[in-house]
């Protein structure tokens, strides 16, 4: 019998949870700059464009 029991799954080494968050960060980044796009044309648009027919 083995002292340390097995990891379930996949053990990430240092490097590669540093990749993971630098690459979450990047996504989360683009992510807001394109939630701040659309807002800048909307505002920019003005409220006519929440106005349309049905």
């Amino acid at each position: 019998m083995a002292d340390k029991p097995e990891p379930d799954g996949i053990v990430l080494t240092e490097a590669q949870k540093k990749s993971r968050r630098q690459r979450s960060i990047a996504i989360a980044l683009a992510l807001g700059v394109l939630v701040i796009l659309f807002f800048a044309v909307t505002m920019v648009k003005g409220p006519a464009v929440l106005v349309r027919p049905m």
